[in-house]
């Protein structure tokens, strides 16, 4: 038996509450890609979404590249990570309202989120669109043959 997750399996791994890393192509010279971790919402089949500062270095950098990858994974044993790479298909600016809270409350729970919705009203957040082109994934809890 294979680790790699089937189809559903990646999907359905993807769209639970996880911590992402993003990774974007750096800017040349001699640094490497921009990595860091944040809050993703995905929905199977579909894209996946998040937030960040419109003007912050890693807005320019996706902007320039059109182009992310993503890593989910879980800290406990057995170990599992579905890993996307695709396109940037749109940018909302300013992000909207209802993405933001969505977030924040997939990740904070209502109270808290609200309370981190309260404290950042107001920033300039974009929201950006990717649509999944390739997958890798493996589940180490499944034995191979």
């Amino acid at each position: 038996m294979s680790q790699v997750m089937s189809v559903e399996e990646r999907q359905a791994f993807l769209a639970g509450v996880r911590i992402g890393v993003l990774s974007v192509a750096g800017d040349g010279g001699d640094r490497g890609p921009v990595t860091m971790p944040l809050w993703y919402r995905y929905e199977p089949g579909g894209e996946l979404y998040f937030v960040t500062g419109a003007t912050s270095r890693k807005a320019e950098l996706i902007r320039e590249a059109g182009r992310v990858s993503l890593c989910a994974h879980n800290d406990d044993p057995p170990y599992r990570y579905v890993t996307v790479e695709g396109p940037v298909t749109a940018i909302d600016e300013p992000a909207g309202e209802a993405e933001r809270a969505e977030l924040a409350h997939r990740y904070l729970g209502p109270e808290l989120g609200d309370r981190y919705l309260r404290s950042t009203h107001g920033e300039g957040l974009a929201l950006f669109h990717v649509r999944p082109e390739h997958w890798c994934s493996a589940d180490f809890g499944k034995r191979p043959e």
